[in-house]
């Protein structure tokens, strides 16, 4: 019987619960508030007409009376119980049980206590109001409520069968017994419904941390390993059936990266309803453009130090075949090691694009769609005017802008509308980095960006490999040291708006059809 009663799973996660507990404690509050309340009112009442001579109906201290409050005194313990703290899942189930049998014994012992039948009516009447409540109240499935309500009407009857008839009574307290099952039944199924609908795969979501142009990202829990995870949604109608396809193929690629700057790709799917989604490392820290929002300009052996990290990972993805797309600050994650150096990660390779790279050819075709993506504060000219030709030195050029940002504090090219940057991006020469902080950057730093910041792709550095071997040999830049890293995150304190999962927020990553752009 026990079993039965605490084989719900209302218990099964820490967010249930928790779940569990706040009902409970709302339940017990509840009848605390009705049954002491009303005591309180009927003593209130009996003190001011009792010395009047005026006709006494209720009497808070006889037998009845004390029942009374004995029952809101169950209720007020269940509350005070429940209220704060956490109350283990065996604890819960105990009070839960315990307290629903108690009240209903009390009830039935109040309808003794009263003449009959106005005892019984009162007590089936508690029965009947107090089963409603706790169907509605307290999450439970019905095979659970339907046992408790058997349990306490089996009492209720007992006590009452020699007051009036049994077979009346039976069907009266049968039939709230059969409309609490049915509540319970209904709604716990909703919150099951509910609950199902927050899960993907072997994947639990728990909370939303992040939404941009492209998806909305999650906190979730793997079923089984219970391994923190990020979980990035793409609705179909949000990017079309034929982009969805285009991500899941490319996802596949994406999960070939082992580069530890990369972010790592557990797993993917798609739901019933055609929502695709990938899960992802879960990764705490701040990303570049909220460290430049929040401390200004970097140094410069900071910037070396990012780009010689996020070069590596590219370098990989570039010899995959695999263009990033949308490399910019919301997409490089820096987080705190222990007792390492500070760790950058590129994030949301979910605009990556296949393409043809010497000998090597994937599997995926290279679109010949007319569609950009991308955050034009960081696209490479060429994304503008030749998308399907863009490779590896795109990524370079995004990098570059990015090293800009990180130097200055804002990016080189900003305008008041996208064809006004992408204005910018075609034919404006920007200013050194030097310049536009108005105080000197080493010098090779600065070339190296100019570079990267070249219109034609043939002038920047070969590849990422070439890039990376630049940035380490600028040796004129006073080098980011761990020591530093480490004063610096032990300032860092996580919350909501520094924290970081592992996608872009960033509400400027857009679609831009250019079918009919002017070359």
């Amino acid at each position: 019987m026990w079993n039965e009663l605490t084989r719900s799973g209302v218990t099964a996660t820490e967010e249930g619960r928790a779940f569990y507990q706040e009902r409970l404690s709302i339940f017990g509050l509840c009848l605390f508030v009705l049954a002491g309340g009303s005591w309180a009112i009927l003593a209130i009442a009996y003190a001011v007409t009792v010395g009047r001579g005026s006709p006494v109906y209720y009497d808070p201290i006889s037998l009845a009376g004390m029942l009374h409050l004995a029952n809101g005194t169950l209720a007020g313990l269940l509350w005070l119980a429940t209220r704060r703290g956490a109350r283990s899942g065996a604890t819960l189930h105990a009070l839960d049980v315990g307290i629903s049998l108690g009240l209903i014994g009390v009830w039935a012992l109040a309808g003794l206590s009263i003449p009959p039948p106005s005892g019984v009516f009162v007590g089936l009447l508690s029965f009947t109001m107090g089963t409603l409540a706790r169907a509605i109240i307290v999450p439970s499935t019905a095979s659970r409520t339907l046992t408790i309500g058997v349990l306490g009407g089996a009492m209720l009857v007992g006590s009452a069968a020699m007051q009036v008839s049994v077979v009346a009574l039976s069907c009266w307290t049968l039939s709230a017994i059969t409309l609490g099952t049915l509540a319970s039944h209904t709604i716990f199924g909703l919150r099951r419904e509910a609950r199902d609908a927050q899960v993907l795969g072997q994947y639990t979501l728990e909370t939303k941390i992040g939404q941009g142009g492209m998806g909305a990202v999650w906190r979730a829990s793997h079923a089984l390993l219970r391994r923190p995870t990020a979980i990035k949604l793409l609705p179909p109608d949000r990017m079309g059936e034929a982009a969805i396809r285009r991500f899941e193929r490319e996802v596949q690629f994406t999960a070939r990266l082992t580069h530890p700057n990369s972010v790592a790709i557990y797993d993917y799917g798609r739901t019933r309803e055609g929502i695709f989604y990938y899960a992802m490392e879960l990764l705490d820290g701040m990303d570049l453009e909220r460290l430049v929002a929040a401390h200004g300009a970097q140094p410069p052996g900071r910037v070396v130090h990012v780009l010689t990290q996020i070069c590596g990972a590219l370098a990989e993805a570039h010899d995959l075949g695999l263009v990033h797309g949308d490399v910019k600050p919301a997409n490089v994650l820096l987080s705190p090691r222990k007792n390492e150096h500070e760790f950058a990660k590129i994030l949301d390779f979910g605009l990556a694009r296949s393409v043809e790279m010497g000998s090597q050819l994937t599997s995926v075709s290279v679109s010949t769609s007319q569609i950009i993506t991308g955050t034009p504060l960081y696209m490479a000219p060429e994304a503008f005017t030749s998308p399907n030709e863009v490779d590896g030195r795109s990524d370079l050029y995004s990098l570059g802008v990015l090293a800009w940002f990180m130097l200055v504090g804002r990016p080189p090219f900003e305008g008041n509308t996208v064809v006004e940057v992408c204005s910018k991006h075609l034919y404006e020469v920007p200013l050194r980095p030097s310049a536009a902080l108005g105080r000197s950057v080493p010098a090779e730093i600065e070339n190296l960006v100019l570079a990267c910041l070249s219109k034609k792709a043939t002038e920047r550095p070969a590849d990422a490999r070439v890039l990376r071997t630049w940035a380490v040999r600028c040796c004129d830049a006073e080098p980011w040291t761990a020591e530093q890293a480490s004063a610096f995150w032990r300032t860092w304190v996580p919350s909501d708006t520094s924290s970081s999962a592992v996608a872009s927020r960033s509400p400027n990553t857009i679609a831009l059809d250019v079918t009919d752009r002017v070359q």
